[in-house]
């Protein structure tokens, strides 16, 4: 996954740690650098949910960690694909997503049957994570 830096380079996603307040580390983060001017941005695709994250934290959090990608489908997928060492095949990460929703989507049939709103508002909130994803190449 690249995007081109405002350098004019290509910045290549890797997942990273960010470090909020000093003092808590949240892992797992997929951000864009690049190796020429040393600019990291977010992947826009899971900013949402990393300040969201940041937010409930509030302005003086203890010191911790959190692995991101239990919180972000996206970040989850591509932490799996990294494992594999394809992380950058395009391919392999949308038959990923594609086993990812069908999964979510037979739990969801469960959660429904069960009339378990909490699960059901979870598995749609992965599920609207993953549909906002989008590939940079």
């Amino acid at each position: 996954m690249k995007k081109r830096c405002h350098c004019g380079d290509i910045m290549k996603m890797k997942l990273r740690t960010v470090i909020y307040s000093g003092k808590v580390e949240i892992d797992n983060v997929p951000v864009f650098s690049c190796s020429v001017c040393s600019r990291s941005e977010v992947l826009p695709d899971v900013k949402p949910d990393l300040t969201g994250l940041i937010a409930k934290l509030g302005q003086e959090p203890a010191k911790q960690t959190f692995l991101f990608n239990e919180c972000n489908e996206w970040a989850d997928l591509l932490v799996e694909a990294s494992k594999h060492r394809k992380h950058t095949d395009p391919y392999h990460i949308e038959q990923l997503t594609q086993e990812r929703i069908n999964n979510l989507l037979d739990v969801h049939l469960i959660a429904q049957s069960l009339h378990d709103e909490e699960w059901i508002a979870d598995i749609n909130k992965r599920l609207s994570q993953l549909s906002r994803r989008s590939l940079h190449t």
